[in-house]
């Protein structure tokens, strides 16, 4: 009987655990940001005398890069060098993981104003109507809503057990919201490290860009002889600037977004504190 209880709780775990699995998703999001650098930010049309360009992209011409001038704003990305297609790959990891957060947040909240279902289930807790606040958790089929739905069914269950006393009762019921709420915050918190790190990796990695940039336009002013190479040297800078401005945008969008969602989880794990006390008060005060 333990094993398959056992079992029950790790197929739950596992469901409520559920979502996008980053160790598939990253690596397909670079191949993605790889080909996106290559083949769009690197189409000759975004260069000029593009006609002498006898590829789909850049990186596969015969021409030298230093003698490719872009004409288009996507050019000039390109000539972000190496480091791009990685700020590419950040920019839409925290995309795609944030659309993924977004989804599963909504789906959390449950149908309906949650203000309103907190309400209703604390007006119906005090007047002792369990089986009505079951139905309320029904059909608002959220993360509030089940964890309320776990703590009146063990109510239920406690008020016509004889074989405990109210102190063990209290803990038991206690013990089975706690234990609920366990079982949904993997679901709320997953994929979130994912944002908080590229909030701080995106500005390293625009930084590392940055200074081989530098070190570009610092090798050209010294390598010309007393006549400094302009275009190598403008290269070098703009190369510099680009990922400083990918990476901190980047870093930007993934704090905000971080910070965003951390403040609708903690709105919905105050939401389940506030209707477990109330259960909790309800079954002290009828029971």
């Amino acid at each position: 009987m333990e094993m398959n209880v056992s079992n029950t709780d790790e197929q739950v775990v596992a469901k409520k655990q559920g979502g996008l699995n980053p160790a598939i998703i990253i690596p397909i999001i670079l191949l993605i940001g790889i080909a996106i650098y290559l083949f769009v930010l690197g189409n000759p049309g975004n260069f000029r005398d593009a006609d002498k360009l006898g590829s789909s992209s850049v990186a596969f011409s015969d021409i030298d890069g230093k003698d490719i001038h872009p004409e288009s704003f996507l050019g000039i990305i390109y000539k972000g060098g190496v480091i791009v297609p990685i700020l590419i790959t950040f920019m839409l990891t925290v995309i795609v993981f944030s659309i993924e957060r977004a989804l599963v947040l909504g789906k959390a909240a449950g149908n309906g104003n949650l203000d309103s279902f907190v309400l209703k289930i604390r007006s119906l807790l005090n007047q002792n109507r369990i089986d009505e606040a079951l139905e309320e958790c029904d059909r608002q089929k959220g993360s509030v809503g089940n964890v309320v739905k776990e703590g009146l069914t063990t109510y239920k269950a406690l008020a016509k057990d004889n074989t405990l006393n109210k102190e063990q009762k209290m803990v038991a019921l206690n013990k089975a919201i706690e234990e609920a709420t366990t079982l949904e915050m993997p679901m709320l918190e997953k994929n979130m490290m994912i944002l908080s790190t590229l909030g701080t990796v995106a500005t390293l990695v625009a930084l590392l860009g940055t200074v081989i940039g530098m070190i570009k336009a610092f090798f050209a002013l010294g390598s010309g002889g007393g006549t400094p190479d302009a275009a190598a040297l403008s290269t070098g800078i703009s190369e510099a600037l680009i990922n400083t401005a990918l990476g901190i945008g980047t870093s930007a969008i993934a704090i905000i977004l971080y910070n965003f969602f951390t403040s609708k989880i903690d709105g919905l794990t105050y939401k389940i504190d506030e209707i477990s006390m109330s259960i909790q008060q309800s079954f002290a005060e009828f029971n």
